[in-house]
């Protein structure tokens, strides 16, 4: 006689049914995708002093507020953009973190614009590999959070504090950060 075994995963996804398909499907699997790296970078952004499930319930609405997170879209909005965005309940409406999106993706834009890939950008402080947490303790971050952070921040990029960056690299992948116990924890990501 079989029993069935229950799912074990990171005790921050348990409860919810978002955060745990959110768990499940996406959280720490490597993103090679400039634009999805970018966009996941603007999202965390937006937590900043916030829940990640407020954003996470919001993405979609945040998705078409944004262009669905075209850099090259975004890059062109004006103040008229910012009142809009600002009248959207669907989305978090923080002006600062709106202004943040729209220069960050004119940042992104100046940068592929001189041949400075965004995803090697993100992945170069690892050499592409990704890092394996102990399963066992969990940062708020990282010293190489720090490090990015202040590139990002270099850049000209805001809302990238050493804290946001290390939930941005849980989040793509760049840090496998779940628990020891956890169903996803040995999966294959790359």
């Amino acid at each position: 006689m079989t029993t069935n075994q229950p799912i074990i995963r990171c005790s921050w996804a348990e409860g919810d049914p978002l955060m745990q398909t959110y768990h499940d499907t996406e959280w720490a699997i490597p993103i090679h995708d400039s634009r999805l790296l970018w966009e996941t970078l603007m999202l965390e952004g937006f937590q900043a002093g916030l829940s990640w499930i407020t954003v996470l319930r919001k993405r979609e609405a945040f998705r078409q507020a944004f262009a669905n997170f075209d850099p090259v879209k975004v890059a062109s909005y004006g103040e008229s953009d910012i009142l809009r965005l600002m009248a959207n309940p669907g989305i978090i409406r923080a002006r600062a973190k709106i202004e943040a999106t729209i220069r960050g993706a004119q940042i992104y834009c100046e940068m592929e614009s001189r041949g400075e890939s965004f995803l090697d950008f993100c992945w170069s402080f690892t050499d592409g590999k990704v890092i394996e947490g102990d399963g066992q303790s969990w940062v708020a971050n990282s010293p190489l959070s720090e490090r990015i952070s202040k590139e990002l921040k270099k850049k000209g990029f805001k809302f990238v504090g050493p804290t946001i960056v290390y939930a941005w690299m849980q989040a793509v992948g760049i840090v496998n950060d779940h628990a020891a116990d956890c169903f996803c924890r040995s999966r294959k990501t790359s």
